[in-house]
């Protein structure tokens, strides 16, 4: 016995006429609207200092990141249909779409200095912390012994950031 075919997503059949074409575009600028602003305040609270904060919007970005991905995918399927269909927005997104990955650039630096930061924090505790959990001890002539530079042990932390 044959089954049915699976009923097609609406949102997944191939765009076929301007006025689809147009809704995608528009579709697809406002979800990278929406994710744009989410990464602008992550960025902004990241550059703060709030690092538990940016670390809240991670769902919310996801969320965004998820939606966009889903859109432009649908795009690339039907881009060069589009590309005839809806020129003038299409051409208004793919210059959107180049701010949009310049200001990804922006974040995932501010990102990374972040962790950077927290991480030579940890490191100096570490060996803060080593240095004073150390024996005094002294080595040939008395004199004393050169320092571990093992840093303390115990110490973990998270590089999730």
């Amino acid at each position: 016995m044959m089954r049915p075919p699976p009923a097609q997503n609406p949102a997944d059949v191939a765009v076929q006429t301007s006025e689809e074409a147009e809704v995608l575009l528009a579709e697809l600028e406002r979800s990278m609207d929406a994710l744009i602003a989410v990464i602008d305040r992550e960025t902004a609270l990241v550059r703060d200092g709030l690092l538990f904060a940016a670390g809240d919007l991670e769902k919310e970005k996801s969320d965004f990141a998820a939606a966009y991905l889903k859109l432009r995918g649908r795009l690339k399927a039907s881009a060069e249909v589009i590309g005839s269909l809806a020129p003038a927005s299409a051409e208004r997104l793919r210059q959107r779409h180049e701010e949009f990955a310049a200001l990804l650039r922006i974040n995932l630096a501010v990102l990374a200095t972040a962790r950077e930061v927290a991480e030579t924090i940890v490191r100096n505790v570490s060996t803060a912390v080593g240095k004073r959990t150390a024996p005094p001890v002294y080595g040939r002539n008395a004199a004393p012994a050169a320092p571990r530079l093992g840093g303390a042990r115990g110490i973990a932390y998270d590089r999730s950031l």
